[in-house]
């Protein structure tokens, strides 16, 4: 028996949840689990089932393609552990918390490595037998910068996902291209109110009453791309910008971690710079 993610967006039509289930139904495939969604203002059809039963996976995908349109995008997927790579710089909170989480196995993951540009955090990966590799920005521009880190990374056969855990280095155009909708990133929601150096006091100083934190896909514009995950907690005006702080780190590495499971298990279909999340 072999299990199969199938995911399916296309163009709306009458029909599509009978076409796929009755693949299904006629190749003696048990549906696990089943979640469809209609986006009625761009006339888009989502779909995501997993389905257990004695068939090859090249067979399965090619027999939805005779009865989808022919604009769907679809995949059938074998779920196995993805392979990720992580880039940090020095603070330690959301790398900790998806390292704990991968030992603990309640990741569908191999991190191959944790690259950064200082050396800060090697001996916390260190403790996890995870290679670290730090790739200094030091006499470096952007771009060169940049070129170094994409060479190291070119040295893998299979990258599904390069994971931004408090990455505080802005990724060009080209880098982005190159994993288009496969970095993740997180950042404090009080994004575009609070920007720049230490956010949290200038929070404080304005008497924010709720912080939190937003998990996306990198694209070209800052802090813009499409929304995986979001989380908010209230405060008061007990807290000091301090405990803003350590309050939004939690949330910021809850954020992120749930993000990564969301990409690592399939559930994320992008469209127009938004998700649909099953």
């Amino acid at each position: 028996m072999s299990q199969y993610r199938v995911l399916i967006d296309a163009n709306d039509e009458k029909g599509l949840v009978h076409k796929v289930s009755t693949v299904f139904y006629q190749n003696d495939l048990n549906i696990l689990s089943n979640s469809e969604f209609v986006d009625k203002e761009n006339n888009k059809f989502f779909m995501r089932s997993v389905v257990d039963g004695d068939i090859v996976l090249d067979k399965l995908h090619q027999l939805i393609t005779e009865v989808m349109p022919e604009n769907a995008n679809i995949e059938v997927i074998a779920p196995k552990k993805k392979n990720i790579i992580i880039m940090v710089t020095k603070e330690m909170h959301a790398l900790g918390d998806i390292l704990i989480r991968h030992e603990a196995g309640e990741l569908e993951a191999n991190i191959l490595c944790v690259i950064s540009n200082y050396s800060d955090l090697g001996s916390l990966v260190g403790k996890f037998n995870i290679p670290f590799i730090e790739i200094s920005h030091v006499g470096l521009d952007r771009a060169e910068h940049e070129n170094k880190i994409l060479e190291y990374l070119a040295e893998f056969n299979d990258i599904d996902y390069i994971v931004l855990a408090k990455y505080m280095r802005i990724l060009t155009p080209r880098f982005i291209e190159v994993y288009e909708n496969r970095i993740i990133n997180i950042h404090h929601s009080f994004l575009p109110a609070f920007i720049g150096a230490n956010p949290y006091k200038q929070a404080y100083d304005r008497g924010v009453k709720i912080i939190g934190a937003t998990s996306h896909f990198v694209n070209n514009h800052l802090d813009e791309g499409p929304i995986i995950a979001q989380e908010v907690i209230h405060v008061n005006h007990a807290y000091g910008w301090k405990d803003m702080q350590r309050s939004g780190k939690d949330v910021e590495k809850v954020v992120l971690s749930r993000a990564l499971k969301l990409a690592l298990e399939d559930r994320i279909f992008v469209f127009a710079n938004k998700t649909v999340i099953f």
